[in-house]
């Protein structure tokens, strides 16, 4: 490792010295609202400043010196202010990453750059980045992005943000403060007091909006300038570290990296990793106990993704991003906590380990539904959600989708617990189909709030249609008046024409009249024809034959009286007061005129 890694990385210390590390950035925000540009504006105004070689690309990370902070800030940054380092920014934009990146229970993140494009204001990301970022208590301060795309705006690259406002028109100024107050008020909405970064006292207290333009550069001098002030001030106790010590981190993702196999990607953030250590990191199954054979670097400002663009390093030292390579690392997971286990015991090591992997498990239940995500802080941040919306989860682990989760979700007592809510995975084929046959339903979504929603909607549909199946089995209020010259039987049964007065009358149903306070049940009503053809039903002011088995007509009913569906009083009761809103205004008010009948008598009844 060279000297200039080194100080990137917060240099090296004595043995037991504690030395200050960088304070590790995380960039949230929607899709396409500038993080990445924002990242590779950082990155490209370094090379711009003639300090390509001390940019360091780092794995699922960018170091970005003090010396280079100071040469982009210009007047705003004095490095003689400063004791940390640099920063250090996480480059797999998202709250995917940041979610990803935990440590000792919260996030690993130590700060945050929450990117907000001012013409869209916060959409579905960006609620949810702020919810993760309430959730891990981490600070943030909000860069309001495309300032440049206000109509009128005149660019002067890389200037400060509160220099090039005051340089524009009014109307230009006016539309801009338009847009920011409205991301202001938009934090106020989500409990977050805030104002822009210049009239902000207590960044502890309030939230920092920096106005910015990852296209012309400008504000990114205030936004830096900003991110040092904050850890400088207020994170320096925190980023003291034991250089030398046993190194700590997290599993940034798993992947297959040509002449290695499997390895993993780690962030470290505490103490050393070492070429011929011997490391412990969270799995799926079993925690992995297993020998370092190779820390692997991506080639200075080369992409980390390309092949053949490593070099190996001796060690490294936090706050750094590190691939590492070592046998059985198949079962390792994005988020787990990795340890390296030095002069300690390994069983203490893996105690360690387990105890951390335990705070992140999520608490289920014997009944719910399945959830699957693609890291260990994304099941985290599902399992918050779904436990205010109060869904219980049965069965919740990382991974793709398998037919197992299948067969798990389909032992759900519930119907509208055989479920799989599935965050930024796959679903594997044979798991697909597997669902369909078992009658088990797929959620998948990159949002967690839009997955939840679609899960709840789900949820709601399966209640109506037991709803309706509720109505399908209840007897419904009706009556009907026998009109006159309209005896087509006497008995055995009498079919007479009636007329529906209110309500909705069915096949199959009792019949009363009333004397006096009394009903009376005068027979049952068998079938509806209309023109000869049967119904199942008739609604007010419909007229039809019906047949009705045990009256006769003369003796029991007349023609012009006024019968009544005989309604259980326990129908009559999920009538009233479960099913009101699921049966039409005539049903409501019939339903009333027959209870009022009833509680003239008992004023108990149906209740």
């Amino acid at each position: 490792m060279s000297d200039h890694d080194r100080a990137d990385t917060g240099g090296t210390a004595d043995a037991g010295e504690r030395t200050l590390r960088t304070p590790i950035v995380a960039v949230l925000g929607h899709v396409d609202h500038g993080k990445t540009s924002l990242l590779d504006k950082i990155r490209g105004s370094a090379v711009s400043e003639g300090e390509a070689g001390a940019i360091t690309q780092h794995i699922g990370a960018t170091a970005v010196p003090l010396d280079v902070v100071s040469e982009i800030a210009g007047d705003l940054v004095d490095p003689t202010d400063f004791d940390l380092p640099g920063l250090l920014f996480i480059d797999t934009p998202g709250h995917h990453a940041f979610s990803t990146l935990r440590a000792r229970g919260g996030a690993l993140a130590d700060i945050a750059i929450l990117v907000v494009d001012v013409n869209d204001g916060f959409q579905p990301q960006t609620r949810e980045a702020v919810d993760i970022l309430k959730r891990t208590q981490t600070p943030f301060v909000v860069a309001a992005n495309k300032i440049d795309t206000v109509p009128g705006w005149r660019p002067e690259t890389d200037r400060p943000s509160k220099v090039a406002i005051e340089a524009q028109s009014d109307r230009v100024q006016g539309d801009l403060n338009e847009a920011l107050y409205e991301i202001i008020g938009q934090l106020s909405d989500a409990d977050f007091s805030a104002d822009m970064y210049w009239r902000v006292q207590d960044f502890q207290a309030n939230v920092g909006v920096v106005p910015v333009s990852a296209e012309t550069g400008e504000g990114v001098p205030d936004l830096l300038t900003v991110m040092m002030g904050l850890s400088q001030r207020y994170m320096k106790d925190e980023m003291a570290i034991d250089a030398t010590g046993p190194g700590a981190g997290t599993v940034l993702e798993v992947t297959d990296t040509q002449g290695f196999g499997t390895t993993v990607d780690v962030v470290i953030y505490d103490g050393t990793v070492r070429a011929d250590d011997t490391i412990v990191v969270g799995g799926t199954d079993d925690t992995i106990v297993t020998d370092v054979r190779a820390l692997l670097q991506p080639k200075p400002l080369a992409e980390i993704r390309t092949e053949e663009a490593f070099e190996q390093v001796d060690e490294v030292v936090a706050a750094d991003g590190i691939k590492v390579a070592a046998p059985d690392l198949d079962g390792a997971i994005a988020g787990a906590p990795v340890r390296v286990v030095r002069d300690r015991a390994v069983a203490d090591v893996v105690a360690e380990v387990e105890a951390e992997l335990a705070d992140i498990e999520v608490s289920t239940a014997d009944e719910g539904i399945t959830v699957k995500a693609d890291t260990l802080g994304s099941l985290e941040a599902i399992a918050g959600t779904l436990e205010e919306a109060e869904i219980p989860v049965m069965h919740a682990e990382v991974g793709d989708v398998a037919p197992r989760d299948v067969r798990m979700a389909g032992t759900a007592g519930e119907p509208e617990h055989r479920a799989i809510l599935g965050f930024n995975v796959d679903v594997l084929d044979d798991a697909r189909d597997l669902a369909e046959q078992e009658g088990v339903e797929l959620f998948e979504h990159d949002v967690i709030y839009r997955l939840v929603e679609e899960y709840e909607d789900h949820v709601e549909a399966i209640e109506q249609a037991q709803q309706e199946q509720v109505l399908e089995n209840i007897t419904r209020p009706a009556r009907f008046t026998i009109l006159d010259d309209h005896t087509f039987r006497q008995s055995d049964p009498a079919v007479v024409g009636v007329e529906v007065r209110g309500g909705l009358l069915r096949r199959n149903v009792n019949v009363v009249q009333w004397e006096g306070d009394e009903p009376e049940r005068v027979g049952s009503l068998k079938s509806i024809q209309d023109e000869g053809e049967d119904v199942d039903e008739l609604r007010t002011g419909e007229r039809a034959a019906v047949s009705i088995d045990g009256p006769t007509v003369g003796r029991g009913i007349e023609e012009g009286d006024d019968l009544w569906v005989e309604i259980p009083e326990k129908h009559a009761k999920i009538l009233e007061q479960e099913l009101t809103e699921d049966i039409s205004a005539d049903e409501r008010e019939t339903l009333s005129m027959y209870l009022e009948k009833h509680r003239n008598r008992d004023p108990f009844w149906g209740k």
